[in-house]
């Protein structure tokens, strides 16, 4: 089988050149407690190695959109891959349960692992929709029902999260760099680092984390704080005020005295500035001396346009007499869209008055609690940020707190299950299925089809019909100009398909920003989306209803 080039490293061993997890607590007790107990029961009552299939999918798309991107799947994979209970996991399963389950059961776990279990996915960084299973699990039904909690929280938050880093995505634009902030403020490190590496699924360019960095090979970004800024108290703080030109010709000996004279030169320009903060001019000039390659200043710790601006550009413009080109700004506070604007006309002024070709397309970074709404707001204001910082609202996915996920039993024993509800949103569709994306004349999706797995496939040119799978009057042909399947065989088990090839993180990421961009734009737009049509096929919806009608209870009125 071929191999996978991992995307973080693990300690475990491999299993068909598959590593185990990225967070080493993912582990078979990495599970809810009715798992076990269900299959104790299953194996008491002779059922355990009874074949079943589970969905995997979700109801509704999040943050009032009409789309979702599809991650965790390659966490999965590896989770399956590397199944085994070991002898500390199977004696804290048998105190945790009734002293009258039987040592069989323990013995049964012993030898447990998923070499019987297919699974069947999306391709990672897809654009999914409600009802359309994710994953369709198949194998004995005991070691599928362990696979249930794990699999829903390894896809919940990663799903949830690539989709809010699309949506942020979406609404910047391609143009912008986006930078995932959200290290700190994100629930716990497995919630920071999980949050990095599907916000670079989503969309995002890069990260604060270093871990995520390590882990996964996401580019990582980052600069100073306020603290910096506000630890100088003067210049004469900076002890060695040398630095080499960036050909290595000379070495300037007082790079300091070369920024005051730029400060001197610059403060007459456009009206007279008073006189800057000192100790942030200290705090620049020093930091520029440390990475004078990549001189990005924070410019809010006291004032934006009297302080830190003036004393960046002193210091950009002494850095570039000696070879080197400032990287631009971050601002953190204030009025975003004003003060980028400002900050912009500011650098051209310079550009312009000193013949420095490219100083008015220095970068412009925003950072401060952003989120889908204000990046909205700043465009409709009208900005000159280049890049956006994001945080809180991106990685707790503030707007909401759960996909979703679920987890049903549509077929055992080659027969369909179903499972009802008064809600009609939480009837399961039954039998084990295939899905498919029909695409219309101008190459954008139309609808996604389940059928029963027995059905001739929908053909390119060919008239089908499309229903919903509990509204007796939506239905509409379609006939498709390109079909493709969506569920491929990511574990094969013991059958003798072939198992697709784990892609990288790049390629997942790649995928994500395909399949958006394939997508109608009014289907991804922020406000009242048009909703993507899910269906069924004829017989499938012919066979819902009749299994519904069988299952029911009929009442009696007394």
């Amino acid at each position: 089988m071929a191999t996978t080039k991992p995307n973080g490293p693990s300690k475990q061993p491999s299993n068909a050149g598959i590593d185990g997890p990225t967070n080493p607590m993912v582990t078979p007790l990495l599970n809810d407690l009715y798992q076990f107990t269900m299959a104790y029961a299953y194996w008491k009552a002779g059922k355990h190695q009874e074949r079943a299939v589970f969905d995997l999918y979700f109801r509704k798309n999040p943050f009032g959109g009409e789309y979702t991107v599809f991650a965790g799947l390659e966490e999965c994979i590896r989770f399956i891959a590397n199944f085994r209970l070991n002898e500390e996991e199977i004696d804290f399963i048998r105190k945790s349960l009734s002293t009258s389950c039987e040592d069989g059961f323990f013995d049964y776990l012993r030898g447990l692992d998923c070499s019987d279990v297919e699974v069947y996915a999306i391709p990672e960084g897809s654009v999914v929709f409600p009802k359309i299973p994710l994953l369709r699990i198949e194998g004995p039904v005991a070691a599928v029902q362990l696979l249930e909690t794990p699999f829903v929280n390894l896809i919940n938050y990663a799903s949830l999260v690539a989709t809010n880093a699309a949506r942020h995505r979406n609404v910047a634009g391609k143009s912008k760099t986006l930078l995932e902030f959200g290290l700190r403020r994100a629930q716990g490190p497995d919630g920071g680092v999980g949050a990095s590496k599907y916000c670079y699924i989503g969309g995002f360019d890069a990260t604060s984390n270093v871990a995520a960095g390590k882990l996964f090979g996401i580019p990582i970004r980052g600069t100073h704080s306020h603290a910096f800024v506000s630890s100088y108290m003067s210049l004469d703080e900076i002890i060695d005020k040398s630095l080499r030109r960036k050909d290595g010709s000379s070495t300037c000996e007082d790079f300091v005295s070369m920024v005051q004279t730029w400060l001197s030169k610059i403060q007459l320009l456009n009206g007279v500035f008073g006189e800057t903060n000192q100790s942030e001019l200290a705090a620049f000039t020093s930091y520029a001396l440390a990475f004078p390659n990549g001189f990005l200043a924070l410019v809010d710790t006291y004032d934006v346009m009297r302080s830190g601006i003036p004393n960046f550009c002193a210091v950009a413009l002494a850095l570039n007499d000696l070879g080197y080109k400032a990287v631009g700004i971050r601002l953190d506070s204030g009025d975003l869209a004003y003060l980028s604007c400002e900050a912009r006309k500011f650098f051209c002024s310079i550009e312009k008055e000193f013949g420095m070709p490219g100083f008015g397309r220095l970068v412009i970074t925003a950072s401060n609690d952003l989120n889908e709404e204000t990046i909205d707001a700043l465009n409709k204001q009208g900005h000159e940020v280049d890049a956006f910082g994001i945080g809180t609202y991106l990685v707790t996915c503030y707007a909401q707190a759960a996909l979703g996920v679920v987890f049903k039993l549509v077929e055992i024993n080659n027969q369909p299950r179903i499972k009802l509800s008064e809600d009609v949103s939480k009837v399961s569709i039954p039998c084990k299925k295939r899905s498919y994306r029909l695409y219309g004349k101008e190459g954008y999706p139309l609808v996604d089809i389940m059928t029963g797995g027995n059905e001739p496939s929908p053909k390119v040119g060919e008239r089908i019909l499309c229903r919903h799978p509990f509204q007796e009057s939506k239905r509409a042909y379609v006939v498709p100009q390109r079909v493709e399947e969506l569920l491929k065989c990511y574990w094969p088990g013991s059958s003798d398909k072939k198992r697709e090839p784990l892609p990288t993180l790049n390629e997942i990421r790649e995928r994500c920003i395909n399949q958006i961009e394939q997508m109608r734009p009014d289907h991804l737009r922020r406000l009242n989306p048009t909703p993507y049509k899910v269906s069924v096929s004829a017989k499938l919806y012919e066979f819902i209803h009749f299994l519904w009608l069988n299952e029911a209870p009929v009442g009696e009125l007394q």
